[in-house]
């Protein structure tokens, strides 16, 4: 059974312990779901679960936030090394979010990567998705408008050269988009860790 945090929006957010996991490895044995993974662990709480005494089934994926402003290179390449793919949420930086602060950085505003799309003849947006992408990550951007939607797809005709992939994991600043502040409180806060 799974424990539930109420945020501050009222939503409930469960929170996955090991007892969590070995509920969600059932349902793979009985076929009801292909493959189970995480969202937002950190390589600690990924250790204690690849530790879990009786462990049948490792995630197939850690989905995290990522993009040029929080790279997580360290998370990236520690579940690389356990056979964790990763797929990366807010890659354009949720830019129409509903916290943002006057003054919070722009990913698809950013002088430097509308440069980049500029020379590629491509937005800034799908920019942002080609460096995850380059980076071997799976990337889940947002998109309500059929026009982006399909925008986001146009990403497999073009590539960004060596020098612009390191130009850009350069601008990592520890940016993090979504803190989960409600969750500070929690021993288990997975954003507590370096990676």
């Amino acid at each position: 059974m799974a424990t539930f945090l109420e945020l501050s929006t009222k939503a409930k957010m469960p929170i996955v312990g090991l007892g969590t996991w070995k509920a969600m490895e059932e349902l793979v044995d009985e076929g009801l779901v292909k493959a189970i993974g995480i969202s937002n662990f950190n390589h600690f709480q990924i250790e204690r679960l690849l530790n879990k005494p009786g462990l049948k089934h490792k995630p197939v994926t850690n989905q995290i936030e990522c993009h040029p402003y929080l790279t997580q290179e360290k998370l990236i390449q520690y579940c690389h090394s356990k056979g964790i793919a990763i797929t990366a949420y807010s890659p354009l930086g949720s830019p129409d979010r509903p916290w943002a602060k006057p003054g919070d950085p722009s990913l698809v505003e950013d002088p430097k990567i509308k440069q980049t799309a500029a020379k590629h003849n491509k937005t800034a947006a799908q920019v942002l998705i080609r460096f995850l992408i380059q980076r071997n990550l799976a990337v889940i951007p947002k998109s309500v408008t059929p026009e982006h939607i399909a925008e986001n797809l146009q990403v497999f005709d073009f590539q960004l050269s060596d020098e612009e992939m390191a130009t850009i994991l350069s601008f990592s600043r520890n940016w993090r988009v979504c803190y989960l502040r409600d969750l500070a409180s929690l021993e288990d806060y997975p954003f507590a860790a370096e990676y």
